[in-house]
């Protein structure tokens, strides 16, 4: 029966693996169209939101049948808790990826050069994203409270995009609309932060049995 739940549970670690490669994936390709101009990237980024929302479904169906059929208790219970969790905060960290990749179809194949802020942004949630799914796996707690550190950097950030971008309203108002959409990508960025916290504090409970909760 032990060896049966083993091989779910590892079921279950090898499909959030997939799941955050997947929400990596789209946030890269996203912000690639994004500097590239690129709107194939965009489109692309899209479409694998479908792969992340099956994805969601098969790890959330490997949940409840550990749940029912092999009751568990203790850590492997909120292994199992967290995991559900998690993939709620994956679906969302794609659907936000997702409406990068929307904005940047919009912006009919513009390169965004005016705002390093928002590339700075990228890359450290994307960073959070790999990292706090890494400390899933390995129930590495520490580099989960790591990923809980880079959230400071990801809102700093966005404080200055945000005076970057009011800056450039001010100084060239038929760009006005652009600026808001580059504001928008900036907030989007912002919340993926947030959500990779999120799943880096819902690590710390399933090794821990402690709930953190983000200031």
């Amino acid at each position: 029966m032990r060896n049966r739940f083993d091989e779910q549970l590892n079921l279950l670690r090898k499909k959030m693996i997939e799941m955050g490669a997947e929400c990596e994936n789209m946030i890269t390709l996203a912000t690639t169209a994004l500097f590239e101009g690129d709107i194939e990237k965009a489109k692309t980024a899209k479409r694998e939101g479908l792969i992340i929302d099956e994805l969601e479904r098969e790890i959330e169906s490997i949940c409840l049948k550990l749940l029912l059929q092999q009751q568990p208790v203790a850590k492997d219970l909120r292994v199992i808790s967290a995991a559900l969790k998690m993939i709620t905060d994956m679906e969302r960290i794609g659907d936000q990826a997702e409406d990068v990749a929307g904005i940047v179809a919009t912006l009919g194949g513009r390169i965004v050069d005016e705002c390093i802020y928002i590339s700075i942004m990228a890359e450290a949630t994307i960073k959070m994203v790999t990292e706090s799914i890494d400390a899933y796996v390995n129930e590495d707690v520490e580099l989960a409270r790591e990923v809980l550190k880079h959230d400071d950097l990801v809102d700093e950030a966005f404080i200055r995009a945000k005076d970057t971008l009011i800056k450039l309203i001010a100084e060239n108002v038929d760009d006005g609309e652009y600026a808001l959409d580059l504001l928008m990508i900036a907030k989007y960025f912002e919340r993926i932060g947030d959500h990779a916290t999120n799943i880096a504090e819902w690590v710390i409970f399933a090794v821990e049995g402690v709930r953190l909760q983000s200031e």
